[in-house]
């Protein structure tokens, strides 16, 4: 492991005394170095010695600071001592040793003579992530992959960058990121209706303006069970524009909406939704708006657009099958996973080329492992639920992968706010055909373009917005025929692509505030076209986003959305790529279904 990952490491498993004290993360990393350890075997050390169960020194020990160190360093060197006396005295022990083998486990009798001699069959060479080592894997043979993945950057900066130290947000960070939000959607409304100058909405005028802002409740602080109402309204615009004045929002009754999607007959508004709004504000107590200005969607991805005339030998072989699971994996009532034993044997008789697991994988909110009813640490249980089998569909299945999305409920994950990083390569073993993505993401698959969330945007959404009615104008015909504009739940779905956001909520609902863990200084990686992919700046072909509402699968705009509920419902969605079809469009390439475990397969 190279110093840089292991100062990274050391820094993450001893906690923040460490990560922000340089001269103590050098000490560690100098033991590390000369006691030929790990970073998990110092934290092991480190709590061995300080170890201590009286309830007034508790506190100290939990602290890492130098004095402490001293202490483990002394510890390692007593143990270090005691083992190389150890060696000395079995060295001069002439007889041999004497095992009791009735008294040995079973499975130490197995297959002893079976694979005596078989050292090396099967060992390959996998390429392990930036910064590892490559690393040798006994097992099956792994053959070159049947579909291209590209995914987020996973040199060391950009990992880093995503697993940033959080509950440290200044609030000047905050204000900054909320602001240039406005901003953005500012020149992106001047340029896309053609305006000359934005107004101030806080500034007294009988001059009809436009003005971009941001929806927010008419007090800083809102009760917990605050519910936006039309009384409520308020917009907030940037400091760039107006200071960051709040301004309460009236609207005409023969209000218009220019832009919309055709047959929706209105507009969804909600707490931290960007809206673009023509009218003016005479009084100076509020702002009135004649006219909702509908944000433009996001460009459609070339593939969407583009329909091949002739075959081309270069995609003629993209077609694959994808299947979507999400958690959590088993009920409330039990940690036996059976709904994902019983997907499991489906898998193993399809064989998908691609398998997207997102998490919750083993959910901390679970009764059981609230009470503490496991007997094994999260990661072992990981391991035997779902890696080790996941692994061996892979080998039954050459070329084909698996990618691992997390949640902020996951257990085994270290980065429990959301935007949140993936997890880490211990957690697949550093497994190469399991590819690990952050929440949210982007990613592609033979040039068709995912993005994919874990947090139940749409509920979110559902429980906070209201509907303001209005006058069509200039609507947007639908490109596809199930697009219609009175689909409630599509509109939830065209609220992201509009929005440009993952999350385009603010605040967080108080009463599901602990399910998403928002950190706003970092909602850059929120932006539905903010990845570090060329794709990014175009919607995504799918759109899967995991939700307690019911499962559809649906198509907005060019993308199509999938909630393939959860798992433990007995519930899950496949896709279909067609490939290269000459005078087809994607969307007759690209099928999406959800569908029901039938009974224990």
């Amino acid at each position: 492991m190279s110093e840089e990952l292991m100062s990274k490491e050391i820094a993450s498993r001893l906690g923040y005394e460490v990560a922000s004290d340089p001269k103590l993360l050098e000490e560690c990393l100098l033991i590390c170095r000369i006691y030929n350890l790990t970073p998990e075997q110092l934290q092991f050390k480190w709590e061995a010695a300080t170890f201590s169960s009286t309830p007034a020194r508790a506190h100290e020990a939990a602290r890492f600071t130098i004095d402490s160190l001293a202490g483990v360093k002394a510890q390692i060197k007593r143990e270090m001592n005691q083992n190389s006396a150890t060696r000395a005295r079995s060295r001069n022990f002439s007889g041999a040793a004497v095992v009791n083998r009735t008294r040995l486990p079973q499975f130490m009798h197995q297959n002893i003579r079976k694979n005596a001699g078989r050292v090396g069959i099967g060992e390959v060479q996998v390429k392990a992530e930036t910064g590892l080592e490559p690393m040798s894997l006994a097992g099956p043979s792994r053959s070159t992959s049947k579909v291209a993945f590209k995914g987020p950057k996973m040199d060391a900066s950009s990992r880093k960058n995503r697993g940033y130290l959080y509950m440290y947000e200044k609030l000047s960070e905050r204000s900054e990121v909320l602001d240039e939000r406005i901003d953005e959607f500012a020149e992106l409304v001047r340029e896309h209706y053609g305006i000359t100058e934005l107004g101030d909405p806080s500034s007294a005028s009988d001059a009809k303006v436009v003005v971009v802002g941001r929806i927010t409740y008419d007090s800083e602080t809102p009760p917990s069970n605050a519910k936006l109402t039309e009384a409520t309204l308020t917009l907030e615009s940037s400091r760039m524009i107006s200071k960051g004045v709040r301004v309460p929002i009236r609207f005409e009754e023969s209000i218009k909406i220019r832009g919309g999607a055709k047959g929706a007959g209105g507009l969804a508004l909600f707490p931290g939704a960007i809206v673009a709004l023509r009218g003016k504000n005479g009084s100076g107590d509020w702002f009135l708006a004649s006219e909702i200005l509908t944000l433009p969607p996001m460009k459609n991805s070339p593939s969407s657009v583009s329909v091949p005339t002739k075959p081309d030998p270069a995609t003629a072989d993209t077609s694959f099958s994808m299947v979507v699971c999400c958690g959590p994996y088993t009920p409330d009532s039990d940690l036996k996973f059976a709904p994902w034993q019983s997907l499991l044997k489906k898998l193993k008789t399809s064989r998908p080329p691609v398998i997207v697991l997102t998490g919750p994988f083993l959910d901390y909110t679970h009764p059981l492992i609230e009470r503490g009813e496991i007997d094994e640490t999260p990661l072992a249980l990981f391991h035997r639920i779902f890696l080790d089998p996941l692994r061996q569909l892979l080998d039954s299945s050459s070329g084909s992968i698996a990618i691992l999305v997390p949640s902020v409920r996951d257990l085994i994950s270290s980065h429990a706010v959301y935007p949140q990083c993936e997890f880490r390569s211990e957690v697949t073993k550093h497994d190469a055909r399991i590819h690990l993505l952050p929440n949210p993401a982007r990613f592609s698959v033979n040039g068709v373009t995912f993005a994919s969330t874990t947090v139940d945007v749409l509920f979110h959404l559902r429980k906070e917005e209201i509907t303001k009615r209005g006058e069509e104008i200039d609507s947007i015909a639908p490109q596809f025929p199930e697009d219609t504009g009175s689909d409630s739940m599509g509109n939830s779905c065209r609220h992201l692509l509009q929005q440009r956001s993952f999350y385009p909520l603010f605040p967080v609902p108080s009463d599901v505030a602990a399910e998403v863990n928002l950190d706003v200084s970092h909602s850059q990686a929120l932006k539905l076209n903010g990845g570090d992919t060329d794709e990014s700046e175009f919607a995504p072909d799918v759109f899967i986003i995991l939700s307690k509402l019911k499962q559809f699968s649906k198509r907005v705009n060019s993308t199509l959305f999938i909630n393939p509920s959860c798992v433990s419902k007995g519930i899950y969605a496949t896709l279909n790529f067609a490939g290269s079809e000459p005078g087809v469009s994607l969307a007759g390439r690209l099928k999406g279904e959800v569908i029901k475990i039938q009974g224990d397969e």
